[in-house]
């Protein structure tokens, strides 16, 4: 009978689909035919999508449905000149009826194919695409079978796409399966299917499984036991009863929520089963605690070297040298440590739970997202700027704990405030560590990912709350005395820097003209700034008048820049694609052909506003000698430019296990890929190229 059932049930369904009992005005699934351009380019390949809405308790299947169900089938009734190539499907989940397994969505989903345009195909060209659907919609108690005519109307033309557009496309884009890129390996052995997956061994996986789109392999409803032996995920799972082994065994290997890689496995030798990773449900014991145990030491270390980037590095000084202040009590420091550490932690969650939300909505946000606005970018130049004139004496602002309150002043709502800002200056940073934990916590559950952001939170706050604990820590430092006024004006300069690196990447992203604008901004704002300061030093009420014109022209400054880079960068990045850099554009397509082909690639993502990139860049990626290494070793180098956040990148990192730069990569002749620490030295480089 556990043989015969599910080809009762499979056939069953067909039968279904045939008879075709239910129209889509009826459906229980509501497909809509979306075009991601309507003006598809001739001679260009864009994409059309199914959108499909199940009903509450009910869904679809994937394109091997399991045990019963059946997939989307689709006739086109398409003009001349236009081709729509196979639907892909997202990552699916498993649901079990019956002790038979299925493969299927109960949320929204889309399917995606690539729709094609002849280049003998004349502009202004109308074009009517049609297609007659059948598909299976089931609840926990009944299937019923559903059909639809889909069409579009479409005009040959510039293959322009709608902002609003492309971000669906992003977002049902970054669900489906990556290629993985590497081979496979599966074996029999008696009962059971072995199938050995290339993966780093240092990236995260979250509750994998092995969904197999070749039909009649595997036990559909056995359970599977997924390990890691060095750099390779070992599936192990019960074959399909009398099931001869193909050639090639192809299907998806889901990492996470959403997540997952194609696979194609071909006869060969699997290593023996490693360390084991939790199945769904068994987190308690296995891999999701030890995943969640090093994201949240990653993250805790990560926070807790953010401290020395120049614009963390002044606050925290300053706020350190306020404790060692005559007349400070033990119970003052620890409450000012206490405060100052709920403003870091509370606003690292508040950064995370944003992060959660826009990647709930379908958006492939990562750690720094925020920056890849140029408005944001505008914001926090004015905000350093003003930092940096408070530091220099210009003007003092006791209300959040800069200047003067910080060290002079006390109490714990200036400490809190003063962590907050902390916080908000130190997002455009990443560091050792840091990259992968965010990556880790993204594939947890909610709570799991905000304990993570906590934890890196704690690790930013940790040296000063140290401090505030530690008596002999605060007798080390030294006494108060007008050399703090000096220092003050001295930890000035790194912020001014920061602006100036801030100003930079507001033109890398926007251009030169919005550089100028934001520029002229900031200087309008010093001036209103040295204003306010004469008015403090003369004692006058509202000393903070000034500051209004500055902070209207601001706001419409902030109102005319664009939500989405397009400058230097992107030129930058068009020429390297044209040959006229020294490095490749990423390109998945190229890189792949240039895997096949056995050639080495160094490839890195770097983006404008992150600093250890920028160091990376200048300190061992741009050395002459590792550029000849490389040019003597025939090693292309690829370079991914992440500043205004291509989509393309963020699903590739999120493949990688990163949510965030930098990630550097070594493709070897031989088809491996080392993944490299991201503090880089010109010599680890140039023994790669070796």
């Amino acid at each position: 009978m556990k043989t015969i059932l599910p080809i009762l049930s499979r056939c069953v369904a067909l039968l279904l689909l045939a008879l075709g009992a239910s129209t889509a005005s009826a459906a229980h699934i509501a497909v809509k035919l979306v075009a991601e351009s309507s003006q598809p380019a001739p001679g260009a390949r864009s994409a059309v999508a199914l959108s499909m809405t199940p009903e509450a308790t009910w869904h679809g299947y994937w394109e091997n449905p399991g045990d019963a169900g059946a997939p989307v089938t689709v006739e086109w009734a398409l003009p001349p000149g236009v081709t729509i190539g196979a639907f892909r499907y997202p990552v699916p989940e498993r649901l079990i009826v019956s002790g038979l397994m299925n493969y299927v969505y109960e949320r929204p989903y889309a399917l995606i194919a690539p729709l094609s345009v002849a280049k003998s195909v004349k502009p202004g060209t109308r074009l009517r695409v049609t297609g007659k659907l059948r598909w299976l919609a089931c609840s926990p108690t009944i299937c019923v079978p559903e059909q639809g005519t889909v069409a579009l109307n479409l005009v040959a033309g510039s293959g322009a796409v709608q902002p609003a557009m492309r971000q669906s496309f992003d977002g049902w884009r970054a669900k489906l399966p990556l290629p993985l890129g590497q081979p496979a390996s599966f074996e029999k052995r008696g009962e059971s299917v072995r199938i050995a997956i290339p993966f780093p061994r240092g990236r995260p996986v979250a509750k994998p499984y092995f969904y197999p789109s070749t039909d009649g392999v595997i036990d559909y409803a056995a359970p599977q036991t997924v390990s890691r032996r060095d750099d390779r995920l070992i599936v192990e799972t019960k074959a399909a009863r009398g099931a001869a082994m193909p050639q090639r065994i192809e299907g998806v290997i889901a990492i996470g929520p959403d997540r997952g890689l194609s696979v194609v496995a071909r006869p060969g030798t699997v290593p023996a089963a490693g360390v084991p990773i939790a199945a769904e449900g068994e987190e308690g014991s296995g891999g999701s605690w030890r995943l969640f145990a090093l994201a949240l030491g990653g993250a805790i270390l990560g926070g807790l070297l953010l401290n020395a980037m120049p614009c963390v590095f002044p606050i925290l000084s300053l706020k350190a040298l306020s404790l060692a202040r005559s007349g400070e009590t033990d119970g003052q420091a620890r409450r000012e440590a206490l405060s100052y550490s709920a403003g870091v932690m509370l606003s690292c969650v508040a950064l995370g739970l944003l992060l959660l939300a826009l990647r709930a909505a379908g958006t492939t946000a990562g750690w720094g997202f925020q920056l890849q606005d140029p408005r944001i970018v505008f914001v926090l130049l004015l905000l350093v700027v003003a930092i940096a004139l408070n530091l220099a004496g210009l003007f003092e602002l006791r209300a959040i704990g800069i200047g003067d309150a910080m060290t002079r002043g006390s109490g714990a709502k200036p400490a809190f405030w003063t962590g907050v800002l902390a916080t908000v200056i130190a997002t455009p940073c990443s560091g050792p560590f840091m990259a992968g934990a965010v990556a880790a916590a993204l594939t947890l559950a909610p709570v799991a990912a905000l304990a993570v952001f906590a934890g890196l939170g704690f690790g930013l706050a940790l040296p000063f709350l140290a401090i505030g604990f530690v008596p002999a820590l605060r007798r080390r430092l030294p006494k108060p005395g007008a050399w703090m006024n000096r220092l003050r004006r001295i930890l000035s300069v790194p912020m001014f820097l920061t602006a100036l690196g801030l100003a930079w990447v507001l033109g890398r992203q926007a251009g030169v003209n919005p550089q100028v604008m934001a520029l002229g901004a900031a200087l309008l704002l010093g001036l209103a700034l040295w204003w306010v300061g004469t008015r403090q030093a003369e004692g006058k009420a509202r000393s903070w008048l000034p500051v209004a014109p500055a902070l209207a022209a601001a706001a419409a400054l902030f109102l005319v820049l664009p939500a989405q880079g397009g400058g230097a960068t992107v030129e930058g990045a068009q020429q390297a694609e044209a040959g006229e850099g020294s490095d490749a554009r990423f390109d998945e397509t190229k890189l792949a052909a240039l895997q096949a082909a056995g050639k080495p690639v160094f490839l890195y993502f770097t983006a404008d506003w992150c600093l250890t990139c920028k160091v990376n860049e200048q300190a061992a990626i741009a050395r002459p000698a590792v550029r000849d290494a490389f040019a003597k070793a025939g090693v292309t180098v690829m370079v991914g430019d992440w500043t205004n956040g291509d989509p393309a990148i963020s699903r590739f990192l999120e493949a990688q296990g990163r949510s965030g730069v930098p990630l550097y990569l070594f493709y070897r002749r031989d088809g491996g890929v080392d993944t490299l620490p991201q503090l880089l030295t010109p010599g680890m480089l140039t023994a790669l190229a070796a």
